[in-house]
C-alpha cells in the first residue's frame, strides 16, 4: 500500500515575551531582535509586537512563547500561541489586615512619644 505523505506548509514562528494578557484569548508577544547598523555597524535592538490567538490562556505575563503564523483571526491578530517555552517568575505579595497595621502603626507612634 502507498503511504500517504502529509506535507506540511511552511510557517514563521517567532520567539518573545508576552507583554500583555488583558484581553480575552489574545496576547501580546514582543520580539527583540538585535541587527546592525548599515553604516556605523553599531549593534541596534529592534522590537515588534504581535497581537497572537491564546485558546486555553495558558499564556501569563512575563512568560517567554512561541507564536507561529496563522489565517487572519481579527483585524490585528494573525498569530497563534504554540507554546509556553519559559514560565515568568511569580512573586506573591501577602498584604496583611488593615487592622494590624493600624494597631501596629499607633503602637509605633505611642513608643516615639
Amino acid at each position: 500500500m502507498a503511504e500517504e505523505v502529509v506535507k506540511t506548509p511552511n510557517k514563521q514562528e517567532k520567539v518573545g515575551e508576552v507583554v500583555s494578557t488583558k484581553m480575552a484569548k489574545t496576547i501580546v508577544v514582543e520580539v527583540t531582535r538585535k541587527v546592525q547598523h548599515p553604516l556605523y555597524k553599531r549593534i541596534l535592538t529592534r522590537r515588534n509586537k504581535f497581537y497572537a490567538h491564546d485558546e486555553e490562556g495558558k499564556a501569563k505575563q512575563g512568560d517567554q512563547v512561541r507564536i507561529i503564523e496563522s489565517r487572519p483571526l481579527s483585524k490585528l491578530k494573525r498569530w497563534e500561541l504554540k507554546e509556553v517555552l519559559r514560565s515568568a517568575v511569580r512573586i506573591q505579595i501577602q498584604d496583611e489586615p488593615s487592622a494590624e497595621r493600624l494597631a501596629r502603626a499607633a503602637a509605633a507612634k505611642k513608643k516615639n512619644k
